[in-house]
């Protein structure tokens, strides 16, 4: 299983309405795409969204598939607009 740590700093004033927007439109589909979500977490202070997401299989492939895929283009409201800066790390499972 892969496991991805995701680190997003959200443009001023827009983390509530991000996190509203990816807990209704972005989590339910990355499960309907045979992801789990492991965890997610905002940090008020810095304006940042952090969220732990695996495959089991290629991850790459996969996440291809989803950005890809018409459920993800039709999504409204896309939740990445409110988006200045990502960073994806691939994690390793120690405990």
């Amino acid at each position: 299983m892969e496991v991805q740590l995701r680190r997003y700093r959200i443009k001023e004033g827009r983390l509530d309405q991000f996190i509203t927007e990816w807990k209704e439109g972005v989590a339910p589909l990355r499960k309907k795409f045979g992801f789990a979500l492991l965890g997610a977490w905002s940090l008020p202070e810095s304006g940042e969204f952090v969220w732990v997401i695996a495959y089991e299989g290629d991850f790459d492939d996969a996440d291809r598939v989803y950005y890809e895929s018409d459920d993800r283009k039709r999504l409204m409201p896309n939740p990445a607009v409110h988006i200045d800066e990502t960073q994806h790390s691939t994690a390793e499972i120690v405990l």
